[in-house]
Formats: structure tokens, C-alpha cells, sequence
């Protein structure tokens, strides 16, 4: 775990997320994220949306933070991502939502957007385990991390459910503004995969450790989808779970992104598929019908926290 001392001096100058912005969050200023000293969060309720071995029949204990230090022209949840939704929490009020989303029933507590928190995460993580807090903990990420600050999460996270979005750089550097994602993403990801293993379940079928790797498919994108399920799967092959999605939905406001204003086909969605099974993909899950939708979007209206 992060101790106290330390967790001040990693916000002191954060540079928690590749961004590398050396902000002093303690002293009031805002990294690049958009984040303070303080977490951030905007819901923490059972979310039934996620892969059927992270939701279960009762739920993933999904706690949505405020900011990210990605800011995806796409994105769906912008409301939180850009801040405007949330309030602010404490270490300790951290730990309590974690234990009221394990009374509620949850198969595990699921941490959104979580990069710019690491160390109030890894403080409320210890906090709860000392009182009780027994379920497994979900690391749930753009993927735009550094590998060392996954690596203080040893002993943390239990899954890592990371995207994998891009592998070229002008495809990241446009929507993402990060045409590095890729470098990134890559050592995160192999710091991941040292850190969890071999994927492991209970008697439901419901993880409790291991990765699982997403990726959306973008409309137009097929060639560079392609490109990221071939690296995955050259490097980790069946040792990772696959979620290939195609859930994603035109926001309003993208006027500068024409591209973007369609959603993705069946036969693009349909050909990604088949490529990863050609490939061999075994451990994959795939999305059908009716996945982009607004509705999808749970309200960010604190509930929970």
C-alpha cells in the first residue's frame, strides 16, 4: 500500500498519467485531468453493464470519478470526464462507499477513470480491507497509463479491465489528443499482465482476478482495430480476456469531426470479429444489438456517494 507520506508527495507533483503536468495539487492548482487534491466522484451504485463476469446477476460496485487525463473527443461519459458532474469526498468517505456497495450486494468494487486517485484509492482500499472489505478490486482505465503508477498497485487491484483504443498515433493524437497512447498503453499493459496473471473465477463464473482488454471499434477505424487486437494477441495471445464493443454513439458537438457522426456498421463490427477468431482469439467477449444508446448512460447525479 502507499503510505500517507508518500501519497502527499505523488500529488505534490503529480505525474501519475503521461500527461507528466508536475501540478502541485495540494496547494490548489488543477492537473491537466482537471483534478485537485481532493477525489472527485459523481455515482457509486451496482452497474449491470459491464462484461457478464464483472456484472454478474447483482451487479458490479461501480464507482464513476470526476476528470481524465485522456479527454477523447467520443466520449460518452464527458458530464464526469470534463468534471462538470461530482462532488467532493474524502479518503475516509472513499472506504465507506466501498463497504456500502459490498453490503448491497456487489461482485466486486469497480474503480472508472481512476488514474489521477491512485493514491487515495490505495489509502480507502486499506482503510476498507482493515474493515472488511473483502471483494475483489476492478481497475476500469483508458489504458492511457504509466507503468509505474500501475505498479503501485501492487496488492491493490485484483482485474485490470483496461481499454487498448488505438495503435496510430495520428488516430490518437486527433480524438485523444495523446499521439503517444499507444507507447503507453503497451507498458502499462505488460506491468498489468505481470501483476494479475492467469485469470482466475469463482463458482459463478464471476473474475476475481485477471485482465481484460477492450477495445471500441470506431467508425472508419476497421484497419487500425484490426492492428490492435493482432498486437494483443501476438504478445499476450489467450493469457487475456478480449471485449471487441461497437457501443459507440455520435455525441453532439463533434461538428469538427464529420467522421464521427455515424456509427459503426454490422459488417465492420462483423468483419473485427472475425479477424480476431481467425486469428484465435478463444477468451473474447462480442456485444449485440442495441448497445449504442444513450441509454447506456447511467445518470451522474451522486448517487451513492
Amino acid at each position: 500500500m502507499i503510505a500517507r507520506v508518500k501519497m502527499d508527495e505523488l500529488l505534490k507533483n503529480c505525474m501519475l498519467c503521461p500527461r507528466n503536468c508536475g501540478i502541485d495539487r495540494t496547494g490548489g492548482r488543477r492537473g491537466v485531468c482537471g483534478a485537485g487534491e481532493h477525489v472527485k466522484a459523481a455515482r457509486a451504485a451496482l452497474h449491470f453493464w459491464e462484461e457478464p463476469c464483472i456484472s454478474g446477476d447483482r451487479g458490479s460496485g461501480t464507482v464513476f470519478f470526476s476528470y481524465c487525463g485522456l479527454q477523447c473527443v467520443y466520449c460518452q461519459n464527458r458530464a464526469i470526464s470534463r468534471g462538470q458532474a461530482g462532488k467532493e469526498i474524502s479518503t475516509e468517505r472513499l472506504a465507506e462507499i466501498f463497504l456500502e456497495l459490498e453490503h448491497k450486494g456487489a461482485h466486486n468494487i469497480n474503480l472508472v477513470t481512476p488514474t489521477h486517485y491512485i493514491p487515495q484509492i490505495a489509502a480507502a482500499v486499506e482503510q476498507a480491507k482493515k474493515q472488511g472489505l473483502l471483494l475483489p478490486m476492478v481497475y476500469n482505465t483508458s489504458g492511457y497509463e504509466k507503468a509505474e503508477s500501475i505498479a503501485l498497485l501492487r496488492g491493490v487491484i485484483d482485474i485490470y479491465l483496461t481499454d487498448f483504443k488505438y495503435m496510430d498515433e495520428g488516430l490518437s493524437g486527433r480524438y485523444s489528443g495523446a499521439p503517444d497512447y499507444a507507447k503507453w498503453a503497451k507498458k502499462a499493459l505488460k506491468e498489468m499482465v505481470e501483476q494479475a496473471g492467469e485469470a482466475v473465477f469463482d463458482g459463478d463464473g464471476m473474475m476475481q482476478k485477471g485482465v481484460i482488454v477492450r477495445h471500441l471499434l470506431l467508425p472508419g477505424c476497421l484497419s487500425d482495430s484490426k492492428n490492435v487486437v493482432r498486437y494483443l494477441f501476438e504478445t499476450y495471445g489467450n493469457r487475456i480476456f478480449y471485449s471487441l464493443m461497437n457501443q459507440y454513439t455520435p455525441v453532439s458537438g463533434n461538428d469538427a469531426y464529420p467522421e464521427l457522426r455515424r456509427r459503426v456498421t454490422d459488417e465492420e463490427y462483423e468483419a473485427l470479429i472475425d479477424f480476431a477468431v481467425d486469428l484465435g482469439v478463444e477468451n473474447g467477449f462480442m456485444q449485440q444489438g442495441g448497445t449504442a444508446e444513450e441509454s447506456f448512460i447511467p445518470p451522474f447525479d451522486n448517487e451513492g456517494i
